[in-house]
């Protein structure tokens, strides 16, 4: 299993959420650092892998754990250096 792929645990305003590389809180933590707009999606199988999995079929839980990595890295103030 590569790094990426384990699974940890983030907590962002009082809830815990399970995340990997592709999970919903993954990609929302990665749209904002890369300073894209809220696009909710995952990957089941890791990012980039498989199908991607958009907004309308995901569950409330899964748009909940996007816009909580969203968010966090907002928050957070972690945005890609372009230069």
């Amino acid at each position: 299993m590569n790094l990426l792929d384990e699974k940890r645990t983030e907590t962002f305003n009082g809830k815990t959420y399970t995340t990997w590389h592709g999970s919903p809180f993954d990609r929302g933590s990665a749209d904002s650092w890369y300073s894209r707009p809220k696009d909710p999606h995952w990957y089941p199988e890791g990012s980039y892998k498989g199908i991607r999995i958009d907004a309308a079929d995901m569950t409330p839980e899964e748009l909940e754990a996007y816009d909580a990595g969203y968010e966090q890295n907002e928050q957070s103030g972690g945005k890609k250096d372009w230069d």
